[in-house]
C-alpha cells in the first residue's frame, strides 16, 4: 500500500478551506499520464455491501499507525475491499444523488474538493456528513462510485469507453487528477464513431485540449470518407459548423458532396428517430425536403422557421465551386434549400471571373493568402482502390483550367488539359494555381495509418504542361488509399488582373 498511503499522509498536512455549499463540475487540472493495473468496474458497481457497518472511532489513525509505526504492509486491495466496498470503520458519510457513501477522511482528502472541505471547525458543525448538490447532469451515481473507489486503490479501475465522459465529469468535480489522467489516456486510444462526439464535448467542457484536437482531426478525416447514420446523429450544430468551415475536411468527390452531407445531416437532426442505412438516407432526405417545400412558397427552407438554425452551417459551403457545374447547380435550384439571396451574388461574381479569364494572359493567384486558402479553396478527393496507374480530371468548369491528375506508385502528376473554347483565350496562356495534395490510408478501425501532404504550393503551368507535384516511396504505400486536393484557381480580388 506504499504509494496509496504516502498520498494519504500528504493529505493529512494539506492546507484546507471552508466547505462549499454546492458542487458543480468544471474544475481545472493539469493533464498527465500514468499506468496502473486495473480492477473491474462491474465488481465495484454491483457490490452489495458498499454501505456496510460503520464505526465512528479512531480507525483512520489506527491504519496509519499500523502501517508506519508497526511497519506491517497492507495491500491496496485490502483497503479497497475492506474499507471501501465493505465500508468498515467509516468516519464520514457523503450524500449525493439520493445515495449515501460511508467513507474515510484519510482517503477522501486525496480529492482536491474534499481536501478543501475537511478543515478545522467543519467536523463540529456538520456531524460527519457532507451533502453534495450536483447540478451537472453528466454525473450519475455510477461515476461517483468509480471516483470514490479510485481513492482507495493504486490500481486503475476498469472503465468502458462509453462510461468515460461521466467518470471524467465526476473526477473534475471532485478534483481527482489521476482519474482525470486515466480518462484522458483512454479517450486518446478509443476514438471511434461511437465515442468521438461525446469525447469532443467532454474534452471541450473539461479543457482536455489534446483529446479535443484528436477528436476534431478524426472527424475531419472520417466524416465524408466513412459516413455513418449513427455518427451524423451525434454531430451538433457547432461542431458541424467548424467541420464545414475547415479546408482540412477530407472531401470525397467535390464540393456538391459537402452540400449533400449537410443536407442528410440536417434531415437526421430534425428526424432523430429515423432508422435506415446510408444507402437509403439520401433518398429519404430528398423526399422529406420535397414534401416539406411543397407547402412553402417564395422562400427557401433555410429561410423558414424550421431551417433558420442551420443557416450558419450552410453558409460555410463554397458555392463558387458548386455553381460552376450545371448538374450541381440544378440540384441547388430543385432543392430550394439555399436562399437565392446567397446565390445571386455568387452567380455575378463567377460571371465576372469568367470574363476576366478570357481577357488576361496571366490568370490565377500570385501569392498564398491564408484567408482565401481557409475559406475558398476547392475541396475534392477520390479513392485509389489498389496499386496501379490512375488518371482523372478535376476542374472548375470554364472558370479555371481543367487539370488532369495522374497517380502512380512513384509520383503524383498534374497536367493542364486542353479544353474547347472560342478564340485564343485558352491557348498560349500561363496559368497559376495554388494546390495542396494529401494522401491518407486508414486501418480497419478508421484510424489514419499513413498521411503525406505537399502543403500549399503555387504552380505555374504553360499550355499542356505537366509537372510532378509529389514523389512517393512505393515501399510505404498501402491500398486502398485516398487522395485529397485543395485548389485555388483565381484570386477573389483584382490584383492579378492588372
Amino acid at each position: 500500500m506504499g504509494l496509496l498511503v504516502s498520498r494519504v499522509l500528504r493529505c493529512r498536512d494539506s492546507s484546507l478551506l471552508e466547505p462549499q455549499p454546492e458542487a458543480i463540475a468544471g474544475a481545472s487540472y493539469i493533464p498527465g499520464s500514468r499506468k496502473r493495473k486495473r480492477n473491474s468496474l462491474e465488481e465495484l458497481a454491483t457490490s452489495s455491501n458498499v454501505h456496510g457497518p460503520q464505526n465512528q472511532g479512531m480507525y483512520p489513525h489506527q491504519v496509519l499507525n499500523y502501517i508506519y509505526w508497526k511497519r506491517v504492509k497492507i495491500s491496496s486491495n485490502d483497503a479497497y475491499q475492506n474499507l471501501f466496498l465493505d465500508g468498515h470503520d467509516s468516519d464520514i458519510k457523503i450524500r449525493a444523488l439520493g445515495k449515501t457513501w460511508c467513507l474515510h477522511k484519510v482517503f477522501l482528502c486525496q480529492s482536491g474538493y474534499f481536501a478543501n472541505i475537511l478543515k478545522g471547525t467543519w467536523r463540529e458543525s456538520h456531524h460527519g456528513v457532507i451533502n453534495l448538490i450536483i447540478k451537472n447532469e453528466d454525473i450519475d451515481t455510477r461515476s461517483l462510485l468509480f471516483v470514490f473507489g479510485a481513492l482507495y486503490t493504486d490500481a486503475d479501475l476498469s472503465i468502458t469507453p462509453l462510461e468515460v465522459p461521466q467518470v471524467l465529469a465526476a473526477a473534475c468535480l471532485l478534483r481527482v487528477d489521476r482519474v482525470i489522467q486515466q480518462c484522458e489516456g483512454i479517450m486518446k486510444e478509443t476514438i471511434n464513431r461511437n465515442t468521438v462526439c461525446s469525447y469532443y464535448l467532454a474534452a471541450e467542457t473539461y479543457r482536455l485540449k489534446a483529446v479535443k484536437t484528436r477528436c476534431f482531426e478524426w472527424l475531419l478525416c472520417n466524416l465524408m470518407v466513412h459516413p455513418s447514420v449513427a455518427l451524423y446523429k451525434e454531430v451538433d450544430l457547432k461542431l458541424m459548423y467548424l467541420l464545414a468551415l475547415s479546408s482540412d475536411l477530407l472531401v470525397m468527390q467535390k464540393e456538391i458532396d459537402v452540400y449533400t452531407t449537410l443536407k442528410i445531416w440536417m434531415f437526421l437532426y430534425l428526424n432523430p428517430c429515423w432508422n435506415g442505412t446510408m444507402k437509403q438516407l439520401l433518398q429519404h432526405a430528398n423526399n422529406w425536403l420535397s414534401t416539406h417545400m411543397a407547402y412553402v412558397d417564395n422562400i427557401s427552407f433555410l429561410e423558414s422557421e424550421e431551417g433558420l438554425i442551420f443557416q450558419p452551417v450552410f453558409k460555410k459551403l463554397r458555392f463558387q465551386h458548386i455553381i460552376c457545374d450545371l448538374t450541381s447547380t440544378t440540384i441547388l435550384e430543385q432543392d430550394r434549400l439555399i436562399p437565392m439571396a446567397w446565390l445571386s451574388p455568387i452567380y455575378k461574381q463567377q460571371w465576372l471571373t469568367l470574363l476576366r479569364t478570357q481577357e488576361y494572359g496571366v490568370i490565377g493567384p500570385q501569392v498564398i493568402n491564408e484567408q482565401e486558402l481557409e475559406e475558398c479553396t476547392m475541396r475534392c478527393g477520390t479513392m485509389i482502390p489498389k496499386d496501379g496507374r490512375y488518371t482523372w480530371k478535376w476542374s472548375v468548369g470554364r472558370l479555371g483550367f481543367p487539370l488532369r491528375v495522374t497517380f502512380t506508385r512513384q509520383c503524383v502528376i498534374l497536367r493542364q488539359r486542353c479544353q474547347r473554347c472560342d478564340g485564343s483565350a485558352c491557348h498560349n496562356h500561363i496559368r497559376n494555381v495554388i494546390f495542396r495534395i494529401t494522401l491518407v490510408c486508414f486501418d480497419s478501425n478508421k484510424r489514419v495509418t499513413f498521411r503525406k501532404t505537399t502543403g500549399y504550393k503555387i504552380l505555374t503551368f504553360e499550355y499542356k504542361e505537366e509537372q510532378i507535384v509529389m514523389k512517393l516511396d512505393s515501399d510505404v504505400l498501402n491500398f486502398p488509399m485516398c487522395i485529397f486536393c485543395n485548389f485555388l484557381f483565381v484570386n477573389l480580388g483584382n490584383a492579378e488582373n492588372k
